[in-house]
């Protein structure tokens, strides 16, 4: 026997969604075992859980008496707190065709007794319960569902106090990420990328390892902007950008300099190998298929490289004017080229 689906049940799903957050804090968990503790000791049980159920499975997230962690949907009790009943009270799930074939009724620890009362999101779906459960039958006196409803409204309490703090970080994360992102081309912006070498500065400096960083700047850019519209310079650098982005290491730092101008910081790199990257690069930038309304955009790239020697180059600013004057000969010697 399985259970009826509500006919909401997919709007249901939607709302345990924001409930559902992965990272709880182990005084947040504490807390739900402190109210399943509270309600198995206030209505006379050994047993009580809270659970959220979901399209296949309820997962438990405290539980007293039982050591449980999911259960299939169709083989927990709670499941029926969802087809709309605010609470549900069994006197004898043995007797009960819904429950009677479900295996914490036929095996250990053989339940008979069990009454729940359904966690409601304040848009009124049911997306779990809190329930009490004993091995004899029974129901709970008055004063004992009461207790088990404020209990469930506590529990209630604390998963929207935990998904406004899961809100709340992806909130302070996606600032974050504007703060420190070029719209334009996913790439840390200016501000970003001088707060970063100003750390790697210290940290090349206190480790005595080696820096570099690479200039890039698109050759004949003004000329498509003048020629095809800023339309189609915007995709030109989303596309160099999205390109620049895939071809370096997770610890390298890339960044929009300026307008047409894209700074790569590179930890742990001497100069020959970022000269080597450089190339690889500007070979790809070469390469790269910029097609606008139809037209194809041919953009190559020159690129200064410049690197701590922790003598004469030993600071921010003087790495950054070594790769720009790097940069300046790359452009005088013909451009597309890499410079040093």
């Amino acid at each position: 026997m399985t259970f009826a689906i509500p006919l909401d049940d997919s709007r249901r799903l939607a709302a345990l969604q924001r409930y559902q957050v992965r990272d709880a804090s182990p005084s947040t968990t504490e807390d739900f075992g402190l109210l399943t503790d509270l309600a198995a000791q206030l209505c006379g049980v050994p047993y009580a859980l809270i659970t959220l159920v979901d399209a296949e499975q309820a997962s438990v997230l405290a539980c007293t008496g039982l050591a449980l962690d999911t259960l299939p949907r169709e083989h927990c009790y709670c499941s029926l707190a969802v087809l709309g009943q605010q609470a549900t009270e069994i006197e004898d799930l043995a007797a009960d065709p819904r429950t009677a074939h479900m295996p914490m009724t036929v095996s250990a620890p053989h339940l008979r007794m069990y009454s729940s009362v359904a966690l409601t999101t304040p848009d009124g779906h049911a997306i779990g319960t809190l329930c009490v459960m004993d091995s004899r039958p029974g129901r709970l006196d008055a004063a004992q569902a009461h207790t088990l409803r404020r209990l469930a409204g506590q529990a209630m309490a604390l998963l929207e106090a935990r998904a406004g703090r899961q809100a709340l970080r992806q909130a302070q994360a996606q600032l974050a990420e504007l703060a420190t992102t070029d719209e334009l081309t996913g790439l840390h912006n200016r501000r970003s990328l001088l707060g970063k070498l100003s750390f790697e500065v210290a940290r090349t400096r206190r480790f005595r390892t080696p820096l570099s960083a690479l200039l890039i700047d698109l050759d004949g850019f003004k000329a498509v902007n003048e020629r095809h519209g800023h339309d189609a310079g915007d995709l030109v650098l989303a596309n160099v950008g999205r390109l620049v982005h895939e071809n370096v290491r997770v610890i390298d730092l890339a960044g929009r300099y300026g307008g047409q101008e894209i700074c790569v910081l590179l930890p742990n790199t001497p100069k020959e190998g970022a000269l080597k990257l450089a190339d690889n690069l500007r070979s790809k930038i070469a390469a790269q298929i910029h097609r606008e309304a139809g037209r194809l955009l041919p953009v190559t790239a020159s690129i200064g490289v410049g690197s701590f020697n922790h003598m004469d180059i030993n600071d921010g600013d003087s790495l950054l004017r070594q790769a720009e004057q790097a940069l300046a000969r790359a452009k005088a010697n013909g451009r597309d080229r890499v410079e040093s």
